[in-house]
């Protein structure tokens, strides 16, 4: 028999319970454990970086990785899932720093590599408890003891390898670009970094004048001066050059004020303004090597200051001249270098400008622009000055604005593999299928050169040694490193400063190697996780094998310029293949209000608190099914406990209604012998069981595919339809025991708690466990040890689900028309009228559920008597017509209104109505082209929608008043009962009094069906026995007195 399963139900104090029976029991394992040998299903889990504390978003993402391997699972796979930790790069830095205090390298320095380097360490692994808290709290199965953590030696000696094969393959170097630069930091940042850091902020927008110095330009418009404009006057100190289109038209223009300026003739006028004259018209090209004086003489740049030809240049804004300062651009950089001009950099590594320099030395180069301007101002340079809102890049993580910086770097060449990654990308599947060609695509497309090394501290040493004579040696492992060096490091912490200590002879030519001083983004670590979680090739090797590459990877979708792309990258170059098949890319949680969630702002909603307030379930199916996963959602306390009232306690509910009545009834699923086959049951049996098996195939095919949202609206809708249709329709049978009712309940909810499971696994489990494992010997010991439920196709019956869905938007209309009669529900009405296609052919049990749920006696055909139910009015929908007809919309809105409006709506119950228009012919008409207006006339209440119409005859007879007085004489007996605190099978002696005529009177009439309904072995009127439960209903002036039998 089933456990009792109680009506009420505190949801995070079962889950609590759960979670004991879990760890007790050691399920997740165990699920394990029995799933070896399965079919592989590989799951790579994107590693968090645990010096911060754990946020709402987190749950989202851990729901989507949870879900798949639960899902999966159950279909029959092996799915390991090993945790993972992000240590290492500047996040972490940045936290010790401001712990100890520091502003910069230089204080590191001081402090010592060594003792911050722990530091970080210990940071790391500060928030480990909440994450892991915060993991089982949710119920995301994931081995948190079987981890990976990218800073273990391990996994170090497995990136080393790996770059030693991209070396190998001469897409590892070392190379001399302009890069994004944090002077904060001081360090380098990737393309995929610098991704994510752009703030809006507001700068200065420049045009400045160069004038020409020299040359045939000068001798022909003595005065003449080059009309330069930049966004960053900043870089005007180190100005070398400027470039034009060589294709492009420019003219010599004279202003108002006298000035003779040379701009993009496309560009003349929104610099200029309309009131000009064009001197002379010339290309870009005949400009080429026209000297200028350049706009500061502050640093020393020699052989420099002419026009150049650059092919980027254009003319859609600016002035169609552009500045050059090869130290700041790689435009610029590419350029210049092919003239040979010299790159100065007055710019220090922490940002300022070189403290000798006049005017603004020791000044940060963003604070710079101010000072700049204004004494471009004073000398007349200055033609126009304007400010600017825009995109700026900044450090991810301290947020300081980035400048573009030339200086040394190691770089993996990923442009050489454009095509390789194209060809990879093309064979993933993303999930929206909108990223894989759109933001993706177009960041593979534009894709630049990794910018690899940074100049930090807390990372994985870049594993090259190099010698005075510039040979390099890469190096794959520690016991490597101990066969150059000639002693054993295979215990060796491969941090820095300990690995910079270990030196080695050149195997080249035989001088002292030392390692380079940089560390690799941190972002290349996380990538590489697809093979160094193993340690592979070091160690693992058959696990890689194993599981290369992942079936499922999950993130929000920041992460397809981070983790997603670095995975990718790095699966193609060492593997020439990617490292996943199936990625589901997230949108990002925002609060109630539609705003990014920030502890500054105080709309941060922590995660446990969360949970143990409405339950982990709960908040898992928010994230999996309300709303699309792909887009931003709204996550808020009314959001959740919707999902609580809605899905929740209306699953919960109709569990505690199965178990209620079948233990009353002594009834258990091993006793479903009495039952009768599906096909010798009632209708909503068949029905019901059919939806059932249709949820079982709709849900697989809906999470084969990564749509939790579709999956979690069939399950939502099969929810209600069980509780607010089945169960219902079939409570009368319920109360009586009835076998069939009780096995096809008991069929139907076991499907859908497996198909819930990895939805919502704590109320699946208890579920399963009072509900499943008592009367089931060979049922899994954990729901989510279970298989996956198998659709039967024969059981899935079509016609019937239609026939249903017609029934119940009949059932629908009747309710919208009894709620504008007013006349109350439980007061029978003789009849009803129904037109609807499809109707008359119903069978007779369909119709007579109708029947009972509107409370009427008979149910008929409305279109013979429709002429004297309703006046009807159809005017034409204008909007639709206008679609269809254009200009003949008139003449077609006219012959509706001149038609007879009756047969009109007639045509439509049919599907279509058909008029002939003048002019054009007969035509067919749809509800979207027409309103259709029903008036019920006296004594009728009436209710349409989409064709179909539902009438109920409002005239009551002196027994139909009756049998309502008896039907609310039942409703306050039962009442009765529950205050009493008997339960639903107790048998009851009721003695009733009345001073009302018509009360007493319905109540002798009655008295069968009373006693049969409220469970009463004796019904009569008199007065109560002593101890009897004793209530006024005020309502029918009614005294009810009863005791248990």
């Amino acid at each position: 028999m089933y456990r009792q399963v109680p009506t009420h139900v505190d949801l995070p104090a079962m889950e609590r319970d759960i979670l004991g029976f879990w760890g007790t029991e050691d399920v997740f394992h165990r699920s394990l454990e029995a799933s070896e040998g399965r079919p592989l299903w590989v799951f790579n889990e994107g590693p968090p970086t645990a010096n911060g504390t754990p946020g709402t978003h987190h749950i989202e993402a851990r729901a989507f990785k949870d879900i798949f391997p639960r899902y999966r699972t159950m279909k029959g796979y092996h799915v390991p899932r090993k945790a993972g930790w992000d240590c290492h790069g500047l996040p972490v830095e940045l936290a010790v720093e401001k712990e100890l205090g520091f502003s910069g390298k230089r204080d590191i320095e001081a402090y010592g590599i060594a003792e911050f380097n722990a530091r970080c360490r210990e940071s790391v692994l500060r928030h480990v408890d909440e994450f892991d808290q915060m993991t089982r709290r949710m119920g995301f199965w994931v081995d948190m003891d079987d981890a990976y953590w990218t800073m273990d030696p391990r996994y170090i000696e497995s990136v080393w390898w790996s770059l030693a094969q991209i070396f190998d393959k001469g897409l590892l170097v070392q190379d001399h670009r302009v890069t994004p630069y944090c002077p904060r930091c001081g360090t380098g940042l990737s393309d995929h970094e610098l991704a994510q850091g752009y703030e809006t902020v507001v700068d200065p927008s420049v045009y400045v004048r160069f004038p020409v110095s020299s040359g045939p330009l000068a001798d022909r418009h003595p005065g003449a001066a080059l009309l330069v404009w930049t966004t960053t006057p900043w870089t005007l100190v180190s100005n070398t050059a400027v470039a034009v289109n060589p294709g492009a038209v420019y003219v010599v223009a004279r202003t108002p004020d006298g000035d003779v300026l040379v701009v993009a003739e496309d560009l003349a006028e929104a610099t200029l303004g309309e009131d000009f004259d064009v001197l002379e018209r010339l290309t870009g090209r005949d400009l080429e090597r026209t000297p200028y004086q350049r706009p500061f003489d502050l640093v020393d740049i020699p052989d420099a200051h002419y026009v150049v030809l650059a092919d980027y240049v254009t003319t859609d804004d600016g002035s169609g001249l552009v500045h050059q300062a090869p130290a700041f651009g790689a435009d610029d950089l590419t350029t210049c270098r092919a003239y040979g001009l010299p790159v100065v950099n007055p710019v220090r590594a922490d940002g300022t400008f070189e403290a000798d320099l006049a005017l603004i030395g020791g000044v940060s180069f963003k604070k710079a622009d101010d000072t700049l301007v204004d004494d471009l101002r004073a000398r007349k340079l200055l033609f126009k000055h304007v400010s600017y809102e825009h995109s700026y890049p900044h450090c991810w993580r301290c947020h300081t604005p980035l400048i573009y910086y030339a200086q040394p770097s190691w770089y993996i060449k990923t442009t050489q593999i454009k095509d390789a990654l194209l060809r990879e990308n093309e064979s993933t599947q993303w999930y929206p299928e909108t990223i894989k060609w759109g933001r993706y695509g177009d960041w593979l497309n534009n894709n630049v050169d990794w910018a690899l090394s940074r100049n930090r501290f807390w990372g994985t040493p870049l594993p090259i040694w190099r010698c005075p004579q510039d040979h390099l040696t890469v190096i794959e492992s520690l016991a490597r490193l101990g066969e150059l060096s000639g002693r054993p490091l295979t215990d060796l912490d491969p941090h820095r400063p300990f690995v910079d200590e270990v030196t080695f002879d050149c195997p080249v030519c035989g001088e002292t190697a030392t390692r380079v001083p940089e560390v690799i983004d941190c972002w290349y670590d996380s990538g590489a996780m697809s093979f160094a979680q193993f340690g592979y090739p070091h160690q693992g090797r058959e696990l890689f094998d194993q599981r290369y590459p992942a079936d499922y990877i999950c993130e929000a979708i920041d992460q397809t310029r981070g983790w997603f792309y670095t995975l990718m990258a790095i699966g193609t170059l060492v593997f020439d293949q990617n490292s996943y098949r199936n990625v589901v890319c997230l949108g990002h949680i925002l609060d109630e209000e539609g705003r990014k969630m920030s502890k500054h702002v105080g709309n941060v909603l922590e995660p446990i608190p969360l949970m143990d307030e409405h339950g982990a379930d709960a908040v898992r199916w928010f994230m999996l099914a309300s709303g699309s996963p792909w887009q931003a959602r709204r996550v808020g306390h009314a959001a959740i406990q919707e999902v609580v009232r809605k899905v929740l306690l209306t699953y919960w509910n109709t569990v505690s209604f199965q178990s209620l009545y079948a233990r009353a009834a002594q009834w258990s699923p091993t006793s479903s012998a009495s039952a009768p086959p599906v096909s010798k049951r009632p209708a909503l049996d068949r029905w019901v069981l059919s939806e059932s098996h249709r949820l079982a195939r709709d849900v697989d095919a809906a999470l084969d595919t990564f749509d939790t949202q579709r999956a979690g609206r069939d399950i939502a809708g099969f929810i209600d339809d069980l509780s607010n249709w089945y169960v219902r329709r079939s409570r009368r049978r319920f109360w009586d025991g009835d076998p069939a009712a009780l096995a096809t309940l008991d069929e139907a909810l076991r499907t859908l708690t497996l198909v819930m499971a990895p939805f919502t696994p704590f109320v699946t489990e208890r579920v399963w466990q009072d509900m499943v494992l008592p009367v089931d010997p060979d049922a899994a010991p954990s729901v989510h040890m279970a298989a996956w439920p198998t659709a039967d196709a024969t059981l899935i019956d079509d016609v019937l689900a239609e026939q249903m869905s017609l029934i119940r938007r009949v059932v629908e209309l009747g309710r919208a028309a009894r709620a504008t009669s007013g006349v109350r529900t439980r007061q029978p009405l003789a009849r009803a009228l129904v037109s609807a296609p499809g109707w008359t052919s119903l069978p007779a049990d369909l119709v007579a559920e109708v029947a009972n749920e509107l409370n009427v006696v008979d149910m008929s055909s409305l279109s013979a008597s429709e002429g004297d139910l309703v006046d009807v009015a159809a005017k034409a929908n204008f909007r639709s017509l206008g679609k269809r007809f254009g200009s003949s919309t008139p003449a077609v809105a006219d012959a509706i209104t001149q038609a007879d409006a009756a047969h009109l709506a007639a045509g439509l119950r049919d599907g279509v109505a058909v008029i002939d228009v003048p002019g054009i012919g007969r035509i067919d008409l749809t509800h979207e082209d027409m309103i259709i207006t029903e008036t019920p006339r006296e004594g009728w209440a009436v209710a349409s929608g989409e064709g179909e119409t539902v009438a109920l005859d409002l005239n009551l007879t002196p027994e139909l008043r009756s049998l309502g007085t008896a039907r609310e004489a039942i409703r306050l007996i039962q009442e009765c009962r529950k205050t009493a605190g008997l339960d639903i099978s107790d048998r009851i002696s009721l003695r009733w009094s009345s001073p009302d005529h018509d009360v007493a009177t319905a109540l002798r009439e009655h008295s069968d069906i009373i006693a049969g309904e409220i469970l009463a072995t004796s019904f009569a009127e008199g007065a109560p026995d002593e101890g009897d439960y004793i209530s006024e209903g005020a309502d029918l002036h009614l005294t009810l007195a009863l005791h248990r039998a």
